[in-house]
C-alpha cells in the first residue's frame, strides 16, 4: 500500500485502479444517481432518504471493482482521496478532460 501526501499524487493511482470503463461507468451511474436522490431529498423533505446515499453510490462502484476491474476499490485504504477522487473523476467525464488525464496516469484509452 502507497502513502500519498496530497491528493495530486493520489488521483493518477486512482485513475489507475479505474481502468476498466465498465467500472467507470458503475461509478457514474452511483454518482448520477446519488445526486439524484440528493435532489429529490430537498425537494420532498424525505431526509431519511439521506441514508441511502452511501449503499447508491458506493453499491453501484464496489459492484464495479469486484465484477469487472477484479480490484480492491481505493475506499478501504484511502477513504477521504478516494471519496474525492470519485468526484473528480465524474467532472472530469462530463467536461471531457477523462481521457487526457488517464493517458497521463498511463492507462490505456481505447
Amino acid at each position: 500500500m502507497q502513502d500519498f501526501t496530497s491528493f495530486s499524487a493520489f488521483y493518477p493511482y486512482y485513475l489507475r485502479e479505474h481502468a476498466d470503463a465498465k467500472c467507470r461507468l458503475m461509478h457514474y451511474i452511483g454518482s448520477t444517481l446519488v445526486l439524484l436522490v440528493f435532489v429529490w431529498v430537498l425537494f420532498t423533505g424525505s431526509w431519511l432518504w439521506l441514508f441511502s446515499l452511501p449503499v447508491i453510490g458506493y453499491g453501484f462502484a464496489w459492484f464495479g471493482h469486484f465484477v469487472f476491474e477484479h480490484n480492491k476499490p481505493a475506499t478501504f485504504h484511502y477513504p477521504w482521496y478516494s471519496l474525492a477522487a470519485d468526484w473528480v473523476m465524474y467532472k472530469d467525464f462530463l467536461t471531457g478532460q477523462l481521457n487526457a488525464k488517464l493517458a497521463a496516469a498511463a492507462v490505456k484509452v481505447p
